[in-house]
């Protein structure tokens, strides 16, 4: 099982994920491990240059800052403004297949602490937030930064989903008899969940991995609208999305860009 955590981790993630599972997750009493993963790997439609890329301050929540490189451009982007936050999007070039997948960037319009939660609370509460807050219109941009940055994270969440309510699944006497066709189906039980991602941002586009495992256990024409200023310079939120389907493949938080690898 230790070869086909590292084959599940390497091949399919073009070895950004070496390895899922942490050293002795798979005990004497595992069963059956169910995984999947997914690799993405896309250019901006509108590079952007790397002349432009600047260190410049972000700003973190406990009123300190770290100086990291910023990307900018002085082309018209996607950005909508809301009550008390923006949203950019940055579309990738469009696949064979029609597909149109975007990165969005959520940014609140103050540092405080509460800000980033509130937003995240709002787009969870409300079914139909993210599709009623997509920019479709380009603006003209007056300040435009945003962070390069790379992201790797692994987490375990069997706690994480107890606490929410599901935790049924993680107990011996889970019936797991509709998953797995065996005569010790009552013994069996959800015994951990291991999920790693990796996200990093540059100037040619994104790349991005993930991998889950499931232990078993006119004549004048009008004004044009004014520029906008767009500055990630505190933590936001960022996905990525396949815009014809509202599929989100990626979603995190960017608090400190030093702190992401």
């Amino acid at each position: 099982m230790q070869n086909s955590n590292k084959q599940l981790g390497k091949t399919i993630t073009a070895g950004i994920i070496k390895e899922l599972l942490p050293p002795e997750s798979i005990t004497s009493n595992t069963r059956l491990v169910l995984g999947n993963a997914m690799y993405f790997k896309v250019l901006w439609d509108e590079k952007f240059d790397p002349l432009c890329t600047k260190i410049n301050t972000f700003h973190l929540i406990d009123g300190s800052s770290v100086e990291i490189p910023f990307m900018t451009s002085y082309k018209w982007q996607f950005i909508e403004v809301y009550d008390g936050f923006k949203v950019l999007r940055l579309p990738y070039k469009q696949g064979q297949d029609w597909t149109q997948f975007s990165f969005y960037i959520f940014l609140p319009d103050t540092l405080h602490a509460l800000a980033l939660p509130t937003l995240s609370m709002k787009m969870s509460l409300e079914p139909d937030f993210l599709n009623c807050h997509i920019p479709t219109e380009k603006v003209p941009v007056r300040n435009f930064r945003i962070p390069k940055f790379k992201i790797s994270k692994g987490i375990e969440f069997s706690k994480i989903f107890a606490n929410l309510g599901l935790g049924l699944p993680f107990i011996p006497t889970g019936d797991l008899s509709e998953m797995v066709d065996s005569p010790e189906f009552s013994q069996y039980y959800v015994e951990s969940i291991h999920h790693q991602c990796f996200v990093e941002v540059n100037e040619e586009g994104t790349e991005a991995a993930a991998a889950s495992a499931v232990l078993v256990a006119v004549c004048m024409p009008p004004p044009g609208p004014p520029p906008v200023d767009f500055v990630a310079d505190h933590p936001f939120l960022f996905l990525i999305r396949e815009d014809r389907s509202g599929l989100v493949l990626f979603m995190g938080y960017m608090f400190n860009p030093l702190l992401a690898e």
